[in-house]
């Protein structure tokens, strides 16, 4: 017996859909931009090289924290406490399994990729080709129940990204300097923390369990801080892709030779 749209009880219209609108543009938009950003991070993942700038201490956040003993020297902030593996896995294969499961179980990019990727549904008032609806309860949708989890390794890697951009306040001749990089790195971790903090399970921790605010101060302002962040946890998302492919894109270029870091003072 056939369901959703397709069932017996529904009346059996032949258009997909009545609406004129460019209802497609959104998930088509979005659709280019996650392929688009799923295939520069395995590119760069897979190079294995290009991710710091020792003269400018520059740490791209793709390779953040670099924990491998096979990393190159001076970009392991936190030491090497990972073994060498062979050079077909990625260096920085712990921060792509963080990052990746932070979003891939994050509740916009979920809406996200459920519309432009599985078009389940691709829009409002359009069909979805599924025949079958499970919700996320079984494998591999039922990872995402994991997100809370993969909130909490997101914030330490936030606060290890605010680390490396400390250290990306070095001259070149030693002591305190500043380059364009340096600007760069600050405004993607603006936007990767923006992004970690606006999220639901962010709020959820903050003030989530709690029956009374009046018992809990401290808590309470925090959550109003991040429910007034939440609204924009969307775009939060999507511009802090850009910002970290532009940061990663710059710092590879400085490491490689092909550009030189613009100074702002020493």
């Amino acid at each position: 017996m056939k369901a959703g749209v397709g069932a017996p009880t529904r009346a059996q219209i032949p258009e997909r859909t009545f609406r004129t609108d460019r209802w497609w543009s959104y998930p088509l938009s979005t659709g280019a931009i996650l392929i688009f950003f799923t295939v520069y991070a395995l590119v760069r993942y897979f190079m294995n090289d290009h991710y710091w700038a020792p003269a400018e201490h520059y740490l791209t956040p793709m390779y953040s924290p670099c924990v491998n003993a096979a990393c190159v020297p001076g970009s392991s902030h936190f030491g090497e406490i990972i073994p060498s593996y062979p050079a077909w896995i990625p260096i920085g294969i712990v921060t792509f399994l963080v990052l990746l499961g932070f979003r891939a179980t994050c509740y916009y990019y979920r809406k996200a990729a459920y519309r432009s990727l599985m078009f389940s549904p691709a829009a409002c008032a359009v069909p979805e080709p599924a025949k079958k609806y499970s919700g996320e309860r079984k494998f591999p949708f039922v990872l995402t129940n994991g997100h809370r989890y993969f909130f909490y390794a997101a914030l330490l890697f936030a606060a290890i990204n605010a680390y490396d951009a400390v250290l990306a306040f070095h001259g070149k001749d030693g002591g305190i300097g500043m380059g364009l990089g340096t600007v760069i790195i600050l405004i993607n971790l603006f936007f990767l923390t923006a992004y970690t903090l606006s999220c639901h399970a962010c709020r959820h921790v903050l003030g989530g369990k709690l029956k009374h605010f009046s018992k809990h101060p401290v808590r309470y302002r925090f959550w109003q801080f991040v429910s007034k962040l939440n609204p924009r946890h969307g775009q939060f998302a999507m511009i802090s892709l850009f910002t970290v492919i532009f940061t990663d894109a710059y710092i590879m270029a400085v490491s490689a030779g092909w550009i030189t870091d613009l100074r702002i003072f020493n």
